[in-house]
């Protein structure tokens, strides 16, 4: 009853069911963490050209190019306060547009952020297709460096400069907080190609914003655009619709794509 194995065992039963009930306690605490993400998305450019899924394919798919913007100022909110003296009711406040920084608490380790395009299917019965053109991770200050982490693109002036320097590894703009983003005419990461293998003159297709949260402990959390208790919906991170070109006869120009900060894809993040 009292050797040394039995007290080990209840030392131990005691500590891990601690841990447990904190650990509880950190995951639901961050439902009182105010979140109020807000999102600028605007297509840069599109273009549709013809290529080779395979190398060793002799059938060419025809491939979507979407260039974007994730930046382009700010937005204005309307805030309804009580007059006070001589203040009107109603103020106006501006606000970045693509600041995500409300998703980083004290609870979050990094977030999966991602940019899709939704277009019609061709049939009416089936569901949008949709597809992954940008992906990244953004960490949080506390999570250790991982090479899969992003790595923001540094300024013009400082581009040259920093490539090997500390500065580098930024997963945001220098002297930002965690979920500032500045991109401004992104090449994708990824090509978008139909399952019929046409996709030029197809029309009414958006792109949106949307993200996964992963905590140190938790649930993961996804895109919301409700408002759910402190946790407001996401201000815009919607494109307005566009129509993807017909095929260009020449060449295209510019149509490559990028790795990202990650440069490993194959090492687990």
């Amino acid at each position: 009853m009292h050797s040394v194995l039995v007290r080990a065992q209840n030392v131990f039963g005691f500590f891990t069911t601690v841990a447990f009930f904190v650990a509880a306690l950190i995951a639901l605490s961050v439902v009182v963490s105010p979140q109020s993400p807000s999102a600028s998305l605007k297509l840069r450019n599109v273009q549709v050209v013809k290529g080779r899924p395979h190398y060793y394919s002799t059938k060419k798919e025809e491939y979507a190019h979407v260039k974007f913007d994730l930046d382009a100022g700010t937005y204005t909110r309307i805030l309804v306060l009580p007059p006070l003296n001589n203040r009107p009711p109603l103020l106006t406040r501006n606000v970045a547009t693509t600041d995500l920084s409300s998703l980083f608490n004290w609870n979050t380790k990094q977030v999966f952020l991602y940019i899709t395009t939704t277009y019609p299917s061709l049939s009416s019965i089936e569901p949008p297709s949709q597809a992954i053109v940008w992906d990244a991770i953004i960490p949080s200050t506390s999570a250790p460096w991982h090479q899969n982490q992003y790595i923001h693109p540094p300024t013009r002036n400082t581009a040259s400069s920093s490539s090997k320097s500390l500065k580098s590894t930024a997963a945001f703009p220098a002297n930002a907080s965690p979920g500032i983003v500045r991109l401004a005419s992104q090449r994708p990461k990824y090509q978008i190609t139909d399952v019929t293998g046409r996709i030029a003159e197809r029309g009414n297709a958006t792109l949106e914003l949307g993200w996964n949260v992963q905590p140190w402990v938790g649930a993961l959390t996804w895109t919301n655009r409700r408002d759910w208790g402190y946790w407001k919906g996401l201000v815009g991170g919607r494109s307005e619709q566009f129509d993807f070109l017909p095929l260009k006869g020449k060449k295209a120009e510019d149509v490559g794509t990028v790795k990202g900060g990650e440069k490993n894809r194959g090492s687990p993040a």
